[in-house]
């Protein structure tokens, strides 16, 4: 969950990047896949790892939506075979057609965060998994998008962090974009927000945040200076690694 809010910009900032990757902390392989993706993985424990090839290329053709074939995806991402047969039997669980529209990414990923209201910060994060940005995530999105959360570089991770918080994709964060994102956090959290959200919190966070990453003051953050200032942050660089082994 968020962390206590100091009175320090570091810790303002330490704040913000993490809560996208780590996906606020939560320390079991279905805490963090739940977080990202709703209830996704949530049959993971439930799978036999010695199914019959024949019964998983079955299941795989079921769907309206058909996923590239285990050796493909084994080879795009940092997951193994048997991993990948995880992951699909659960989406598959949750998505029988295949592929998750805005609207039931947003009521999956409600029930995490039933004291607040998680739609905005959804919809944030659904345009991230979108990687075609056709309005529906396949397979192929989600295990892409958990490949680089989980087991990518940092600069991977950093990037995909960067592309969630560009919302509209100029290849810049600017103030605002940066205070939607906030703010979506702190309507998510609800009422487990602490400290209780002040009119100005959204705005300290911002400010704390350009503070720290406009390495030039020109009111925007490149791709690198956000690269550059999370890796000099001891704690970003930590949350960052504390989920690389959880699947």
């Amino acid at each position: 969950m968020l962390e206590h809010t100091r009175t320090s910009q570091h810790t303002h900032v330490h704040t913000l990047v993490p809560v996208s990757v780590s996906c606020y902390r939560c320390v079991s392989a279905d805490g963090i896949m739940g977080l990202v993706m709703g209830t996704f993985s949530m049959q993971s424990k439930q799978v036999n790892y010695h199914s019959d090839k024949l019964d998983d290329d079955l299941e795989l053709s079921i769907v309206c939506h058909r996923p590239e074939g285990l050796e493909q995806l084994e080879a795009q991402t940092n997951f193994n075979k048997k991993e990948l047969q995880v992951l699909y039997r659960g989406f598959k669980n949750e998505c029988p057609s295949g592929v998750v529209n805005e609207e039931t990414f947003k009521q999956i990923y409600s029930q995490f965060f039933p004291h607040g209201d998680a739609s905005t910060y959804a919809h944030y994060l659904f345009n991230a998994f979108d990687s075609s940005h056709n309005g529906s995530i396949k397979f192929e999105d989600f295990v892409t998008a958990l490949s680089i959360l989980l087991r990518g570089t940092t600069t991977e991770k950093l990037e995909w962090t960067f592309n969630l918080y560009d919302i509209n994709r100029d290849g810049y964060i600017n103030k605002e974009e940066m205070m939607d994102i906030v703010k979506a956090i702190y309507d998510m959290m609800g009422r487990f927000t602490y400290p209780a959200l002040k009119t100005d919190t959204p705005k300290q966070h911002v400010d704390a945040f350009f503070q720290k990453m406009d390495k030039n003051r020109d009111g925007v953050v490149t791709l690198d200076e956000f690269i550059v200032s999370c890796t000099e942050d001891e704690n970003i660089m930590r949350s960052l690694q504390l989920f690389e082994n959880v699947i």
